[in-house]
């Protein structure tokens, strides 16, 4: 007797863009931090408290929250693109 099995691969296709290279902060003070929350279960209580540090103890100017919408697809283009021109640093998230 034959059994048909199906295997799938779960890596993720490599992108043929150009790599950039990345910008050394020289600190926090000024900069707007942006964090993309992937919507896991208390993500949201980490970026809370993160952004209150950011803020108060290392004079982040600002902070924006943005939400990719599925734990389980990757961040939109335009999503990533928005916030690469309007942030000087993002952080990208999981939480459980």
């Amino acid at each position: 007797m034959s059994v048909a099995m199906s295997v799938f691969d779960p890596t993720a296709p490599e992108s043929s863009a150009p790599l950039q290279t990345r910008r050394v902060l020289d600190g926090l003070k000024g900069k707007v931090v942006g964090f993309i929350d992937n919507t896991k279960p208390n993500f949201h209580y980490l970026v809370e408290d993160l952004s209150r540090m950011m803020l108060d103890r290392y004079g982040v100017k600002s902070v924006l929250k943005r939400s990719k919408g599925k734990v389980s697809i990757p961040a939109p283009e335009e999503l990533i693109s928005d916030l690469a021109v309007e942030c000087d640093l993002v952080i990208t998230g999981s939480g459980d």
